[in-house]
C-alpha cells in the first residue's frame, strides 16, 4: 500500500457554548479522527474544506493542525498535504547493526536481501573506501523492515580482503554480528554523514513511497582501529524515523546519557 492514501471524511461539530477554544476543539476532533478512524499515511482533506466544515477561519484551523504536527499526530509534506503520521522510530546515532537497534526498540527486524556478491570497486567507491580502483569488495544490498513495514534501503560495502569467503555462504542476518563471529572484527568507531534526499523511481517502489518523497540519507564509515571495514549508504523513510543525537560538552559527564 502506498503510504499516502485518501482517507474517510472528518466528522465533528464544535460546541459554541463551550469554554474550550475553537482551535482546541478542532484539535481534539482531528486527534480522535487520526487515532480511531484512519490509518497512518491517510491524507487529511484540504484546509479550506476543513475550515468550511467547522465554520472557522483557516488561521484557526491551521493553529489546530500545527499543534498536532508538533505532537507528531500529523505530518506535513510541503506542496502535497497533511497526513496521519506514522509512529517514528527514534534512530540514535550508534555503531549498532540494524537488527541490534530494532531489537533494542522492541520491534521485530527483517530484511529482503537484494544483492550479496563481490564486485570491483568503482572509482567513486575506491575513493570512499580508500582502496585501489578495481579492488574486490563485498556488496550487500537489503531492504530493511520492522514489524513487517519497509523502513530503509541499505547498501553496505566491505573490502573483500578483510572478509575472505564471505559471499560463499548465506547472507548474514546481522552484518555486524557476523563480522564479529566469523572474522573477529568488532567495529570500534565510525563517522556518519546525514543529509536529506528524494526518493528515486527505483527506491520509491521498494520503500513504498512516491518518487520525490523526502528520505533521510546516512552515509557511514565504520572502522576497526585505523582501517575502514564497512562503508554504507542508507536511505530511510522520513515519516518513520527521527534522529536522536546526545550532546555533551567536552570535559563534562552527564548520567542521563550513560546508556548511549
Amino acid at each position: 500500500m502506498k503510504p499516502y492514501a485518501p482517507q474517510p471524511p472528518v466528522h465533528g461539530q464544535l460546541d459554541e457554548n463551550s469554554s474550550v477554544g475553537k482551535y482546541r476543539q478542532i484539535r481534539e476532533i482531528l486527534r480522535n479522527h487520526a487515532r480511531t478512524v484512519c490509518k497512518p499515511g491517510y491524507k487529511l482533506p484540504p484546509e479550506r474544506e476543513l475550515a468550511d466544515l467547522f465554520g472557522v477561519a483557516r488561521k484557526t484551523l491551521r493553529q489546530a493542525i500545527d499543534s498536532l504536527v508538533e505532537d507528531q499526530v500529523l505530518t506535513r509534506v510541503v506542496g502535497v498535504g497533511t497526513y496521519i503520521a506514522h509512529t517514528k522510530v527514534d534512530l540514535q546515532i550508534r555503531l549498532n547493526s540494524y537488527s541490534e537497534e530494532m531489537i533494542r526498540r522492541g520491534m521485530v527486524p527483517d530484511s529482503h536481501v537484494l544483492r550479496f556478491d563481490e564486485v570491483p570497486a568503482s572509482g567513486s567507491l575506491s575513493r570512499h573506501m580508500q582502496i585501489d580502483e578495481g579492488a574486490p569488495v563485498v556488496r550487500f544490498r537489503r531492504l530493511l523492515l520492522a514489524d513487517g513495514k519497509p523502513m530503509s534501503l541499505d547498501d553496505n560495502f566491505l573490502p573483500s580482503a578483510l572478509v575472505p569467503g564471505f559471499v560463499n555462504g548465506p547472507p548474514p542476518i546481522s552484518l555486524y554480528q557476523s563480522l564479529n563471529e566469523r572474522y573477529g572484527l568488532v567495529l570500534e568507531w565510525g563517522e556518519d554523514q546525514i543529509e536529506s534526499t528524494a526518493a528515486t523511481p527505483e527506491n520509491a517502489g521498494l520503500l513504498q513511497v512516491d518518487p520525490g518523497f523526502p528520505l533521510l540519507k546516512i552515509t557511514r564509515y565504520a572502522f576497526v582501529g585505523d582501517g575502514l571495514v564497512d562503508y554504507s549508504v542508507s536511505v530511510y523513510r522520513s515519516d518513520r524515523y527521527k534522529l536522536f543525537v546526545p550532546l555533551q560538552r567536552q570535559g563534562t559527564r552527564s548520567p542521563r546519557y550513560a546508556q548511549f
